[in-house]
This record gives C-alpha cells, sequence and structure tokens, in this order.
C-alpha cells in the first residue's frame, strides 16, 4: 500500500491538485455571476441606451438644420427681395426706404428659428441690409464666398463666428429667377449657438451624456467646459473609448452631410456598468479567497521543491573548489529524490575521469615536451657537425683546438645529464648562443656579425633550455646562406611592450627577407607544425613554437607563441613574449 502511495507521490500529481482545487473554486464562483449578469446588464443596456441617443440627437439636428434651410429657401425666393436685387444687378441704385423694407424678410426668419441677425449683400458685396456700409468680405473668408457661389443656392454653414462668439454663421447665394438664375447677391444668417444644444430637449434616459458639436476646423459649436479643450482629438481619433479628466467615455461620431459638422457624443463608461456592483464584489471576494488558498498551496509546495535542491545547490557549489562532492540528504519527492540519486552517480563518475584525464594529460605533456628535446638534439648536432665540416678548410692546427673546445662547451650544454631540469637561466641560455656563434664565425669568418643585447638584470629568469639558439640558427641559414655581403644577427631581450611583467626576445637578421605570400605560407605551416623549407631543416622554428605553447599556456592566446615579421630585401625577425617569473604549474610538465 504504500508503495503505491509512493508512486502518486509526485511533484506533477500535487501541483496539479493544488491548481485544480483553486480553479475550480475561482470559476465556479466568478464564472455564475459573470454569465447570469453581465450577458444580460451590459450588452442590452448599452446597445439600447446608446442606439437611443445617437439617433434622437442626429435625428433633432438635422431638424434644426432643415428649418433654416427651408427658411432661407424662402427668403431668397420672396419676390421683393429678387427685384430688388434684379434693380440692383441692372445698375440701378437702390434707396433707403427700399432697404429698410427688407426687415420684414429678417423678421419672418428670425421669429421662426434660432437666427439672431439676417444680412444681405449685392454681388459686389455691398451690405443692403442691415443700413450700414460692412461688406461681405469683412464678414467671412473669400473660399466661403467662392463655395457659395460654387454651390448654386445651396445653403453652406461656415462655423463660428469669429467675431461673434457663441454665434453660427450660414452662407447662401441668391439665384435670380427672372434672370436665368444669375447670382443676384447673398444672404448669411447668425445662429445663435445655443439653438443647437437640444440636449435638453431629447428623451432623459435617467444618464449624464456629453453632447458636443464642433465645425469642420475643430471649433466647439456646442460643447461641455470640461471637454473644451479636448474637440480637436476628439474628432481624429478612431477609438470608441476616450479618458477626460481621469474618467472614461464612450465615443460616439456623427458626420452631417449637409454641413460638414461633427456630432459627439460622451456616454460614462461608469454610467453603462452601474449596477454590476454585486459582481464586482462577487469577483473581488471570489478572487480574495482563491488569491489567499493559492499562496498558501504554493508556499506549501515550493517549501517542499526549494529545500532539497539548495541542498544540492550547495553540493554543487564545491566544486568551485575542484572537487565535485555528493549530497547524501534524501527527500519525499519521487523526482526530487531520484535528481539527487543521479547527481551523486555522476559525482563519483566524473571525479574518476577527472582524475583518469588529469593523470593522461600530465603524462602526455610530459612525453611530448621530451620527444621536442630529443628532437632539437640531433637537429642542433647536425647542423653543428656540418658549420665544423667546413670550417675545418684552411684553417691553422690553433684555430682548430679552439673550434674543438668551443664544441666540446657546446655539446656538453646540449647532451650532458639528459635527467637534469629542462630549464635554464636566460644567462646560461645567451652564454650557449655566444659559443655558438663562435663557431658559425669559424665557418662565415667575417660574412657573419652578431651582436646581443640583454640587461644583466634578466640573466636570472628562467627559460627552457635550447628555445633561442634554434632561433639564432635559422637566421644565419636564412640570413646569410648565398649572401656574399657581411650579415647582422641580433639577439634582444628587453621589457615587453603588451605586459610589463614579460620579457620580449627578438631575434633577426638583415637577409633577403621573404614576400608576403612566402611569409604567410611560413606562419601557416608554423601554426601546423609543419617543416618551413625543404630537405628537414625548417623543424627548428615549427619546435620552438610548440614548446612556448606547452611551456607557457597560461599567456593570453593573442600573445601565445612566435611573432614573425618579414620585410624582401630586408631582412627577417622573430620575437615571443615569456613571463620574468616562471609559473608554478610549470613544473607539472617537466
Amino acid at each position: 500500500m504504500w508503495q503505491k502511495v509512493a508512486q502518486w507521490n509526485t511533484l506533477r500529481n500535487q501541483m496539479l491538485a493544488g491548481f485544480v482545487s483553486v480553479m475550480i473554486i475561482v470559476l465556479i464562483c466568478a464564472g455564475i455571476i459573470t454569465f447570469n449578469s453581465v450577458s444580460t446588464l451590459l450588452n442590452t443596456k448599452a446597445e439600447t441606451q446608446m442606439k437611443q441617443i445617437a439617433s434622437q440627437a442626429n435625428g433633432r439636428l438635422e431638424a434644426l438644420i432643415t428649418q433654416i434651410d427651408t427658411l432661407t429657401l424662402q427668403a431668397v425666393n420672396d419676390t421683393y427681395l429678387q427685384q430688388l436685387l434684379l434693380s440692383g444687378v441692372l445698375g440701378n441704385e437702390v434707396s433707403f426706404s427700399e432697404r429698410q423694407a427688407l426687415s420684414k424678410i429678417a423678421n419672418h426668419i428670425q421669429a421662426y428659428s434660432g437666427v439672431s441677425n439676417v444680412e444681405v449683400y449685392t454681388t459686389d458685396f455691398v451690405r443692403l441690409f442691415p443700413l450700414d456700409e460692412q461688406r461681405l468680405s469683412d464678414r467671412v473668408e473669400p473660399n466661403w464666398i467662392e463655395q457659395a457661389d460654387k454651390e448654386k443656392g445651396k445653403l453652406i454653414w461656415i462655423g463660428n463666428d469669429p467675431k461673434e462668439p457663441g454665434s453660427v454663421l450660414a452662407i447662401r447665394r441668391v439665384n435670380l429667377i427672372d434672370r436665368w438664375f444669375s447670382n443676384g447677391g447673398y444672404l448669411l444668417v447668425r445662429i445663435n449657438g445655443s439653438y443647437f444644444d437640444f440636449q435638453n430637449q431629447m428623451q432623459d434616459t435617467g444618464q449624464r451624456q456629453l453632447l458636443l458639436l464642433a465645425d469642420s476646423a475643430a471649433r466647439p459649436i456646442v460643447s461641455d467646459g470640461k471637454v473644451l479643450e479636448n474637440i480637436s482629438e476628439l474628432m481624429q481619433t478612431s477609438s470608441q473609448t476616450v479618458t477626460i479628466g481621469q474618467k472614461r467615455y464612450i465615443l460616439v461620431k456623427q458626420p452631417s452631410e449637409q454641413t460638414g459638422w461633427t456630432l459627439m457624443i460622451l456616454y460614462p463608461v461608469s454610467d453603462i456598468t452601474d449596477g454590476i456592483s454585486v459582481l464586482r464584489w462577487a469577483i473581488i471576494v471570489s478572487g480574495a479567497i482563491g488569491s489567499v488558498l493559492f499562496i498558501i498551496l504554493s508556499f506549501l509546495l515550493s517549501m517542499m521543491i526549494t529545500r532539497p535542491i539548495l541542498r544540492l545547490m550547495r553540493a554543487m557549489r564545491n566544486t568551485r573548489q575542484g572537487v565535485l562532492t555528493p549530497n547524501r540528504t534524501t527527500t519525499y519527492t519521487a523526482e526530487l529524490n531520484d535528481l539527487n540519486t543521479t547527481y551523486n552517480q555522476m559525482v563519483d563518475h566524473i571525479n574518476g575521469l577527472i582524475k583518469l584525464v588529469y593523470e593522461k594529460e600530465v603524462i602526455q605533456s610530459r612525453t611530448e615536451l621530451r620527444a621536442l628535446q630529443a628532437q632539437i638534439d640531433p637537429h642542433f648536432l647536425y647542423n653543428t657537425l656540418e658549420a665544423l665540416y667546413w670550417s675545418l678548410q684552411d684553417k691553422d692546427e690553433e684555430e682548430l683546438a679552439d673550434l674543438v673546445v668551443a664544441m666540446s662547451d657546446l655539446f656538453r650544454y646540449v647532451i650532458d645529464n639528459p635527467n637534469a631540469d629542462v630549464w635554464v637561466t636566460m644567462g646560461e641560455e645567451l652564454e650557449h648562443i655566444k659559443r655558438y656563434l663562435s663557431i658559425m664565425s669559424f665557418r662565415f669568418g667575417s660574412r657573419l656579425v652578431w651582436e646581443m643585447q640583454a640587461d644583466e638584470a634578466y640573466h636570472h629568469v628562467q627559460i627552457p633550455k635550447l628555445l633561442i639558439q634554434p632561433l639564432v640558427e635559422n637566421a644565419i641559414l636564412h640570413g646569410l646562406e648565398g649572401k656574399t655581403d657581411p650579415g647582422l644577427v641580433s639577439i634582444r631581450v628587453e621589457p615587453s611592450p603588451v605586459n610589463a611583467a614579460e620579457l620580449r626576445i627578438t631575434v633577426s637578421d638583415d637577409g633577403p627577407g621573404m614576400s608576403a605570400a612566402k611569409l604567410q605560407a611560413v606562419k601557416g605551416a608554423v601554426e601546423r607544425g609543419d617543416p618551413t623549407s625543404g630537405k628537414g631543416k625548417g623543424v627548428a622554428i615549427s619546435n620552438v613554437q610548440r614548446r612556448i605553447q606547452l611551456y607557457y599556456p597560461a599567456l593570453p592566446e593573442g600573445g601565445r607563441g612566435l611573432d614573425i615579421h618579414s620585410v624582401q630585401g630586408q631582412g627577417t625577425s622573430v620575437s615571443f613574449d615569456i613571463p620574468m617569473h616562471k609559473e608554478e604549474n610549470d613544473d607539472s610538465i617537466r
């Protein structure tokens, strides 16, 4: 029985049961209330009220516009006004009494609408009524007059009167019926803005909606003070909900084709959602209960998960010390217990592999260095004996004796004490190079000129044996062979310009140098470990490259190995950087 319980006591089942319980409680509480209340209250109420308000507002506005249009149309077709304007077009002067008689037409329009003023102008923009000398071009912009002419008698709604705030202007051209409907003048009416404030006349829905009316230039005709400065933004927005004064509204826009104006209705979102406070509180309460249960359950689950994981992490942090340590604690969760067991098995296996790989690397490094060292010795002896052969010609007995002594010292440095340390001091290596150059002088005579620049302060620096001499040998072989004039071989030991804690060793010659293509080929061969010249003589420089990489593994990747520079006709230089103090781990690869 306990085994069956343990099988089901998994982390997945624990989390699944907890989350399902919480979600069932929340969904049952919120789903029933939301389905019954929101679907019936919000959809029905919002759609019905917004449709009613938009329909009433648009119908009322069209009715007011139609009333003004009808009255002005009757006025421009009045017989007296037609005859008076026709007389003016024919060149007859209109008398004062005739102009004053136009007040009857103006009073008729003002009596049946919200028109506050009626103005009549001739085709020359001269005012006939009221009785003053103001011109039409001073009242409205020329483009409105041009539009009135273009529409040929249709009422043009200009919008807000710039000279009379709170008033609206409309203009209509008077077509002379007895003169082939040609232009006889203009009728300009000014309407009070309050005429279009018909919100109080609309059906009372019990809600407080805002009604806005703006002309084509986004100037308010009817507006609420709270949204007066937002009219331009409201006309440009395409969103159905807007925020004004930290209050959200539903925006409905109705453009008018007759006037070019835009009717906007702002309905408070809070009014639409009024009546669902019960739903809000039900959701809050159920959400609070679900949150408390979720927090408690999550806390318990997190404790069950994090405690064993923290113990496992604590054991894994010990890897920073270089040793993987197993975690011997156990848990009651099957997955975590399996994870811990797998980790312990992995640690034991990795520790064994690390030990095995380390031992193999040490043995391999030692073997490779010994092989490289053994490769240097016969290569060096072969070249030295070859030089001795050429030096025996035309030499007296005393010179031959000096040569033999120098070579015996040279061989003793190379092959004596085969089990001795491969590390020597910089002074010992430079002294060995001097002996080698002395022997080469017997062969080349005055053709070989050499110089050595090394401060005595660097003579104590530890360096692998025969690390510099192969580069000197290579400089003589390629820098002086085939050259009849004297050649200079220079050896310099100086601080590295890159790192003050390192030395730069440079071996250079003034031989024929190399072309760019040949230099690139030599560098590639050195990196690959291939011989850099024919007949097996190029093994020295590749050997030095590999030994530097093995003896100084701690150097940065960009500074490890040889740096070769050569200019054709000017010579070649080979340099490398080594630390002044031997690293502690260098002893492991002796």
